[in-house]
């Protein structure tokens, strides 16, 4: 079966990229976190109207020109499933897999893998999500294909960056498909590396397709992030066309990196009805300000292909930005957002995560909205589930099945009705 589906969205004009924006040297220097409700030019945004026509869509060429590159214009997608089983988790489910196929013909395709609850009444909410270790890892099941791209040489199975049999359902715990099609919800995950490899030595994913014909300079064209965002984005494209799923309630989930690439995707596409970034840290869900955590400089220089070479410029001096991370948060209201942490996880600054949740109160109270209810970091293991939710966990930097039964707690107070 195929499917054709071209996507209107949120796309940025010619002119607005070629905009004056003030290069690095012209920007001042602000420690502080900038008001989310003050213009670039100083202009304050008293209005939900203001908000939607001027300052949102400032933020939104804003982030994408001096952080995570601009996102190239959606493309149709071309949908083919190659797999069906019925009887999916002892019968629970129904499982697809599902090539999406976008770009030019040379293009590599996505490679989903979508779990449906088989006892339901009607279409049913869903998270999509990437994953760091292939489908194949996510279930036992012999008829999941290995990636033959490359993966991270940490994961189980995997020999000379290549995936192995070895690997299979290695990751069934990190994603605890059956406990979400329990309780109601669909699960549609695909590789990281099925849009972009990470690793900074070569660019082998989809960019050498679909940004040749940029008309971005290429100091300001989209980095990995925003090229796993857009394939969020495509991924989007085929579940609103899936007669299974509430379009309306389409949740994404990502656990550290692919938690950055969460956030941007959400940001950037209003169909998203809700975003759980996990441990998402610098350059997603911790302020670039300040001295706790991951700094800027840092990330750049570990991951440089993460951001486009514009974020380079703020390594020593990220108060320059004209935003912070807080205003991302701002351009996903009046939607709920989830900041999960770990205690041990210091490096994601859980602290400056919830500092950063309450930075961006002033819109979704704007918008009335409501905001985050935790005033002062909550107890471990209590979930604050408003609008802008937060939890932190005993443990490390990982995502686990507890992880999971938060995140549809989360799901259920915020998507159920």
């Amino acid at each position: 079966m195929r499917r054709w589906v071209l996507l209107a969205m949120f796309i940025l004009p010619t002119s607005l990229l070629a905009a004056n924006l003030p290069s690095f040297a012209d920007l001042p220097a602000r420690p502080e976190l900038p008001d989310p409700l003050v213009m670039l030019n100083g202009e304050k945004i008293t209005t939900a109207d203001e908000w939607t026509t001027k300052r949102r869509p400032e933020l939104k060429q804003l982030f994408q020109h001096y952080m995570y590159g601009y996102l190239p214009k959606p493309l149709p997608i071309r949908t083919t499933v190659t797999h069906t089983d019925p009887k999916a988790l002892n019968g629970k489910a129904t499982l697809k897999l599902i090539d999406i196929a976008y770009g030019p013909e040379a293009t590599p395709p996505i490679h989903l893998l979508l779990v449906v609850p088989n006892e339901r009444k009607g279409p049913v909410p869903a998270f999509v999500g990437m994953n760091f270790s292939g489908n194949h890892a996510i279930l036992s099941d012999p008829k999941i294909p290995l990636p033959t791209v490359w993966l991270y040489p940490n994961r189980k199975g995997v020999v000379n960056n290549r995936a192995t049999d070895e690997g299979r359902g290695t990751d069934i715990d990190t994603w605890a498909l059956e406990q979400s099609i329990d309780r109601g919800y669909a699960i549609a995950t695909f590789y990281s590396g099925d849009v972009d490899p990470d690793h900074k030595e070569s660019r082998d994913g989809v960019q050498k397709h679909i940004l040749a014909k940029s008309e971005v300079p290429p100091k300001h064209e989209a980095a990995t992030i925003a090229i796993w965002a857009y394939g969020i984005h495509r991924v989007i494209d085929y579940m609103i066309t899936n007669a299974d799923i509430d379009a309306k309630r389409i949740a994404v989930v990502g656990h550290s990196r692919l938690g950055k690439t969460t956030l941007l995707a959400a940001a950037l596409d209003e169909r998203i009805a809700l975003a759980i970034p996990l441990q998402a840290g610098c350059g997603g869900t911790a302020p670039s300000r300040g001295k706790i955590g991951e700094p800027v400089e840092r990330i750049n220089t570990a991951f440089p292909h993460w951001f486009n070479d514009a974020f380079k410029e703020f390594n020593k001096q990220p108060e320059k930005l004209p935003f912070d991370q807080h205003c991302l948060v701002a351009i996903c209201a009046p939607r709920p957002v989830l900041f999960a942490n770990a205690v041990e996880d210091t490096w994601a600054n859980p602290v400056g995560q919830l500092e950063v949740l309450k930075a961006a109160e002033p819109v979704y109270k704007l918008l009335k909205a409501g905001g985050c209810d935790a005033e002062k970091m909550p107890e471990v293991g209590k979930l604050v589930a408003s609008k802008l939710g937060y939890y932190i966990r005993d443990g490390k930097h990982s995502m686990t099945k507890g992880d999971w039964k938060i995140f549809l707690d989360y799901a259920d107070a915020q998507m159920k009705n």
